[in-house]
């Protein structure tokens, strides 16, 4: 079974994590590992995705093995993983937020048409190009998604 100590930092996703895996990860990055932030975090990182909290929360009230959690404690577990840096926030828009297991430097392709939501590799942006970014301002990030919709048959 492959630990999550033993996989790259940028990414905490292994294709079969132990509950003690878990656990050891979470106290690596500082997060005591709780009975639902274990719960919330194995299926979480059970493979790289974007989820929603509550799409985490109906999956973590319907494992039979586990606690069950209240929405407020996913929301909750959530945000600390990403301020701990293990997990990265993706605001589709302002009523629609997914969760990232893949915290690296990377883009995202939504189609519009089905929700299916794919990583990217950066793309170069050359920021002296954009209008409002000088000197004087750090660019703390990029995030970009590129929204598309099927094509229509001809």
């Amino acid at each position: 079974m492959q630990s999550l100590n033993d996989q790259d930092e940028k990414s905490a996703v292994g294709t079969a994590v132990s509950c003690s895996g878990i656990e050891a990860f979470l106290a690596k990055h500082k997060i005591k590992p709780t009975r639902q932030r274990v719960a919330i975090a194995t299926h979480m990182f059970e493979k790289e995705q974007h989820l929603s909290a509550d799409t985490i929360l109906e999956r973590v009230n319907n494992d039979a093995g586990t606690t069950s959690v209240s929405k407020a404690t996913v929301y909750n577990t959530l945000k600390l993983f990403v301020k701990q840096g293990i997990l990265k926030e993706v605001a589709l828009d302002p009523q629609r937020i997914l969760f990232d297991t893949n915290v690296s430097d990377h883009h995202h392709v939504l189609n519009l048409d089905n929700g299916d939501i794919r990583d990217i590799e950066p793309v170069k942006i050359n920021l002296q190009d954009i209008e409002g970014i000088n000197q004087n301002l750090n660019v703390s990030g990029v995030d970009l998604i590129i929204r598309v919709r099927d094509s229509e048959p001809d």
